[in-house]
């Protein structure tokens, strides 16, 4: 029996899949070959994750890869109707980016608590200028997205001695449900949005919600860029609505030079690293491939996505 042809959807540099030799057939591609190749594939690994080739090549005639793998923890840039549809079971990277970005959003709390930025900056202008910052304990957060990133977050946040509420779609033990977050809001200290990108979630983050936030508040996106309408937050950080943003995802990245975000005093802006960490690409692969080990054995995967809903459910 020849073995299952393994599509990879490639990005520099490539993946390590070494472990895969006599295991798999590999046929590496790009997003101009990706619809070519799809009907031939058993298995698709997303290595490219930037890439909306996936959504844009699923669609045609032919059959479709029995698996798709994300190396990524969001999975909007691939899914589309048909993909949704079909019986492909589509998988993520969820366990590799959760405790690199808990301890991302630390920091950037962390800094903007102690305002770091402006000590950097009255280093660099030679000013010797003595202020006061705030005391992270005690303070209250608000973390949007109850998956294990913003499970993660809250962990960390909490061991700094900030009093966290956690919300996701639904209310469970330890979560407030969506239509509680409009009176967390108004109490938040930060406001830290760790929410997948779904037809609820899209632009959630507009004037209504920033207007509601104290004006002491710090407003906090590792989660995706389209969540928050950025002309709005632009507008909130600009009018002192509320005291400071940091960002490090954007509606359309990278971020044009000549964004108007890059301007905006008191917001601080990061190139989508959050989650990444010396060897991440390594680890992203090994997890493949102890993926592609369990399928090819025919046993359950895990991380498998709820492809209606948008993300891996959590199970409590």
């Amino acid at each position: 029996m020849p073995a299952p042809t393994l599509l990879v959807l490639e990005a520099d540099p490539p993946p390590r899949l070494g472990r895969l030799t006599g295991k798999a057939r590999i046929v590496s591609v790009g997003e101009a070959g990706l619809a070519a190749e799809l009907p031939h594939a058993d298995a698709l690994l997303v290595w490219d994750f930037t890439s909306d080739a996936v959504r844009n090549a699923w669609p045609g005639e032919g059959p479709r890869p029995r698996w798709v793998h994300t190396a990524s923890a969001g999975v909007d840039r691939l899914l589309c109707p048909e993909l949704v549809a079909s019986d492909t079971v589509v998988t993520n990277a969820r366990g590799i980016f959760e405790a690199p970005i808990a301890e991302y959003v630390a920091g950037l709390v962390l800094a903007m608590a102690k305002d770091l930025p402006g000590t950097l900056e009255l280093q660099r202008q030679r000013r010797w200028r003595h202020r006061e910052g705030l005391q992270v304990a005690g303070s209250r957060a608000v973390v949007i997205g109850a998956g294990p990133i913003g499970r993660a977050v809250a962990g960390t946040l909490r061991a700094l001695g900030v009093t966290v509420a956690l919300t996701g779609r639904a209310a469970r033990p330890g979560v407030h449900a969506a239509d509680q977050l409009d009176r967390l809001v108004i109490r938040a200290d930060w406001v830290i949005s760790a929410a997948p990108l779904t037809d609820a979630t899209r632009g959630m983050f507009d004037a209504r919600l920033f207007g509601l936030m104290q004006p002491s508040a710090r407003f906090i996106n590792v989660g995706r860029g389209q969540l928050v309408v950025e002309d709005d937050l632009v507008a909130a950080v600009s009018k002192r609505w509320i005291a400071g943003a940091a960002l490090d995802v954007f509606a359309q990245e990278p971020l044009d030079a000549r964004s108007r975000l890059w301007d905006v005093p008191g917001l601080i802006i990061s190139p989508h690293m959050s989650g990444d960490t010396v060897g991440w690409r390594d680890r992203l692969g090994e997890q493949f491939v102890d993926l592609y080990e369990l399928w090819a054995a025919g046993k359950p995967l895990p991380n498998v996505v709820d492809k209606k809903r948008g993300y891996v459910p959590m199970h409590d």
